[in-house]
């Protein structure tokens, strides 16, 4: 079963878009190439500051 998870290996702030790419198996640099289009969103910018707080890393 995949968990959503923040990646330790593809880490560039908090690990989220990389534990986001891991988990729909894409490339990060596309999940922070989406992050950043769409931070214009204070929706998502509360959504990945959640993420940070309440999504646990993933233990190798």
């Amino acid at each position: 079963m995949k968990k959503f998870h923040r990646s330790k290996k593809h880490k560039v702030i908090a690990g989220v878009a990389g534990g986001a790419a891991e988990y729909f198996e894409i490339d990060p640099a596309l999940v922070r190439l989406v992050f950043v289009l769409m931070l214009w969103s204070w929706t998502i910018i509360a959504a990945y500051i959640a993420a940070w707080v309440f999504v646990p890393i993933k233990e190798d």
